[in-house]
């Protein structure tokens, strides 16, 4: 029995020694891996470069909204504002082709237009070449009265510049036709126009006076110097309709 127990010690004994390498490898190797984590998390992020938040969210370069809440003019406002521009004056055009404006009436019409075309300028050299929301309603409501104002000249059945009949009348309807052309055409601006008119309308008041002052006729001199003038205007219609335009 002695000898039974002595080698059942002596087989546990070399039990333990065969054994203890293994747990000491287990328990004192690698520290990086002994231990590892058995999460499936990868370590990278979802969140990155892609990411759709960042300094880009809320407006690119096409947003109308800058610093301040101020409300720029975009390329569809500025349409709005030169293509009622546009047809004001193809307006005014019709109005001294067809007779219903006056050389007179034409040249207030075209220095208010003028005026308006100057602070609509002004209004954007002083804002990088923009409009703000006040601005274009400003314009806007300039525009309106403008309409207002060509429509009240166009029906307040107003009396010919002067009578078609006489020479020195079809030569000032001619050259109403030729103003009323290049405005709807362009190549005349709304400041030139008024200056042409203001001639016209001083021509024809001359006349007016001229004729009253001698039973309804015209002297030949009176005549002559009537046509020195209307060539003096008929120049300077061509030189402003072939001017560059700024």
């Amino acid at each position: 029995m002695t000898t039974n127990c002595t080698k059942i010690a002596l087989l546990s004994a070399a039990l333990a020694a065969f054994l203890l390498p293994a747990s000491a490898q287990t328990s004192n190797g690698n520290p990086s891996t002994a231990n590892a984590p058995t999460s499936t998390t990868a370590p990278a992020s979802t969140s990155g470069p892609a990411s759709t938040s960042g300094p880009a969210t809320g407006g690119g370069p096409g947003s109308v909204n800058t610093p301040g809440g101020v409300s720029k003019s975009g390329p569809e406002s500025a349409q709005r504002i030169n293509q009622r521009k546009e047809n004001q004056q193809d307006r005014i055009a019709g109005g001294i082709s067809h007779g219903e404006l006056t050389a007179g009436e034409t040249q207030h019409l075209e220095k208010q237009e003028s005026g308006i075309n100057q602070e609509e300028k002004t209004m954007r050299s002083e804002d990088n070449g923009h409009l703000t929301t006040a601005d274009r309603a400003e314009i806007q409501k300039q525009q309106n009265q403008m309409s207002k104002e060509i429509y009240k000249d166009k029906h307040n059945a107003q009396a010919p510049n002067s009578d078609p009949t006489t020479k020195v009348g079809r030569r000032e309807q001619h050259e109403q036709q030729r103003i009323a052309g290049g405005v709807k055409n362009g190549e005349l601006t709304a400041g030139q126009t008024a200056h042409l008119e203001k001639q016209e309308a001083n021509i024809n008041q001359e006349v007016k006076a001229d004729r009253a002052a001698n039973g309804g006729h015209l002297t030949q001199q009176e005549k002559q110097q009537i046509n020195r003038q209307q060539n003096k205007v008929g120049h300077q219609i061509y030189k402003d309709k072939h001017a560059p335009k700024k």
